[in-house]
């Protein structure tokens, strides 16, 4: 994991260390060292005091060390020279999490309609269950309704037949009670 160190000289031992002030966390996300901590180097020696150098501690006990001033001119490039300033990162980071919220409750919003939407479907498909059961139902009606008229119709004939044979034998009463006269 990469350091952010700064070259120090302890004059009572003679020798030249490294204060670490920053691990990297993620590709990019740093954080401050919080207890001071000095790692004794030998190459540090050779180097100025308050030299700013990225650190990396490799398995075997090897330290691979490089000066940051080109890290450090890159971050200034890329952040700095734009305007990127702490208060910026947080006004973004507060404008996307009210962003976040928001499309939360939309999201919400959407899936509450979508519930509606869904009930209201339901509801449709169990109104047109029951407007084709009663369809049916009225189809059955008409087509007994039809029957009972044919019934009624052939009855109605019988009817008028009963009636001309009545008017006929009248009509033969009447002739014999004229011939009986």
């Amino acid at each position: 994991m990469p350091y952010l160190a700064q070259v120090t000289k302890h004059e009572s031992l003679g020798k030249a260390g490294l204060k670490l002030l920053a691990s990297q966390k993620s590709e990019t996300t740093w954080a401050i060292v919080s207890e001071e901590k000095i790692v004794p180097c030998a190459e540090a020696d050779s180097m100025s005091e308050g030299l700013l150098v990225l650190v990396d501690f490799r398995e075997n006990n090897e330290i691979h060390i490089c000066n940051a001033s080109h890290w450090v001119i890159y971050l200034v490039q890329q952040y700095l020279t734009t305007g990127v300033t702490p208060e910026f990162l947080q006004a973004e980071a507060e404008r996307a999490e009210k962003w976040r919220q928001e499309l939360t409750l939309k999201s919400q919003d959407v899936g509450r309609k979508a519930l509606e939407v869904e009930a209201r479907r339901e509801h449709i498909e169990k109104l047109e269950k029951k407007l084709k059961s009663d369809r049916q139902q009225l189809e059955v009606m008409e087509a007994e309704l039809k029957v009972k008229e044919a019934q009624l119709t052939v009855r109605s004939e019988d009817l008028d037949a009963i009636e001309a044979q009545l008017k006929i034998k009248e009509a033969q009463l009447s002739a014999r009670e004229q011939e009986l006269e």
